[in-house]
């Protein structure tokens, strides 16, 4: 299954909360296609461990996205995607990554970044399929 070949990853320094990093990750995933309506989501446990946080970490991030209609939990089943989420998704993070990087660019060009190394960066994050949430210690 694609799903298994996900990548998830948190980034203990971040100001992002983790639960916020796990759920804006598999919202992601639900945009790209990588999750498809009906998926199985990774199980509480097998996520914490993945990600070595708490599992009530992934508890909240899971309810979490339970109470935005994008997945469905069934005690026996798991937590699933919904039939909805693929397109509240690609709008939500879409917008989302779009707003991140206009305020990332924006930071750039207020410090006196060159337009050219912003764009070189860019290119390099596109080319290299960077993944959010990865600490700056394990970049590329």
């Amino acid at each position: 299954m694609a799903n298994e070949e996900i990548q998830f990853s948190v980034n203990m320094d971040s100001p992002i909360a983790v639960y916020v990093q796990v759920e804006n990750q598999i919202q992601f995933a639900i945009a790209a296609g990588q999750y498809k309506p009906g998926d199985k989501l990774p199980s509480v446990r097998d996520m914490s461990e993945t990600l070595g946080v708490n599992p009530n970490t992934v508890t909240k991030a899971y309810r979490d996205l339970e109470l935005l209609r994008l997945v469905n939990s069934r005690r026996g089943v798991g937590v699933t995607i919904a039939a909805s989420a693929p397109k509240l998704c690609r709008q939500n993070a879409q917008g989302m990554a779009k707003a991140h990087l206009h305020d990332a660019v924006a930071e750039c060009v207020m410090s006196g970044v060159s337009g050219s190394d912003i764009r070189a960066v860019v290119a390099e994050a596109i080319k290299s399929g960077a993944l959010p949430y990865v600490p700056t210690q394990k970049r590329p």
